[in-house]
């Protein structure tokens, strides 16, 4: 079973690309984010014409995220974060799929820091941990896919000073992220490949930062035991990035053996 995660920054706009790579990569479950796409909005046809059933929660201009499951459609258990009501942007959905549970999440960016953007950052943060010890404390199996927008070690980022003040490197949001982990998340593309250097899964469209290969990872799948121990193979697509009128991430995928 191979499963990806992939912010497709507009998916309207990248909708070629999204449906060249579904059509030769043919991943079983694809977790997008920002959509920048009301539910109207989203290409519902287009998705199904390629195989996949479709779980989404859109927004106007900004956010958005969907769940894509290869001949079936997912079995949607949430569709925003739990732990704040009145939280209206599109960042949280999660559904059943093959017996997994699956979240496709994107974290706020948190810029610029300090203010109230970086404030919801942690906020949103803390009530993904709530979130996720309740779904360990049931025992299923469950990937947490997603856009973090945290930039988990120094190594995890090309040599710079320009993000030093940036919201995805400061030490709250790497120790909240460090913090999922103690809840006994796997970080499968670590857990695969602890020592690979440059692993990247985002690269900004200035200052010619794809063809310097000026990268970060803040795309993660995070897996609870169940799935982990199923864990048989984990990389990133990096050649879509450079593909004519591509996102600035890349997907990022697994692939787990038969249970």
């Amino acid at each position: 079973m191979k499963i990806a995660t992939f912010n497709i920054n507009n998916i309207n706009r990248r909708l070629p690309n999204l449906l060249a790579w579904l059509a030769a990569r043919k991943p079983d479950v694809v977790c997008l984010q920002e959509l920048k796409a009301t539910d109207r909005q989203f290409p519902r046809s287009a998705i199904a014409e390629a195989g996949y059933g479709a779980a989404f929660v859109g927004q106007s201009a900004w956010n958005g995220v969907a769940i894509l499951a290869r001949g079936v459609d997912p079995v949607v258990t949430q569709t925003s974060l739990p732990g704040d009501p009145d939280d209206d942007q599109a960042r949280y959905i999660e559904a059943a799929v093959d017996g997994i549970i699956i979240a496709s999440l994107y974290a706020p960016n948190g810029n610029p820091q300090p203010g109230p953007k970086y404030s919801y950052k942690l906020a949103w943060m803390e009530r993904l941990h709530a979130h996720a010890q309740e779904l360990l404390d049931s025992k299923l199996p469950i990937v947490l896919a997603g856009d973090y927008n945290i930039v988990p070690e120094p190594r995890d980022i090309y040599v710079t000073t320009s993000y030093r003040d940036n919201a995805l490197v400061q030490p709250a949001p790497r120790a909240a992220y460090a913090a999922l982990l103690a809840q006994g998340w796997t970080d499968a593309l670590r857990k695969l490949h602890p020592e690979t250097p440059d692993l990247y899964t985002f690269w900004d469209y200035m200052r010619n930062r794809w063809p310097r290969n000026a990268g970060l990872r803040l795309d993660h799948l995070l897996l609870s035991k169940k799935v982990a121990k199923r864990l048989r193979a984990v990389g990133v697509d990096k050649e879509v990035r450079g593909e004519e009128g591509a996102s600035d991430h890349a997907p990022v995928w697994i692939d787990l053996k038969p249970e």
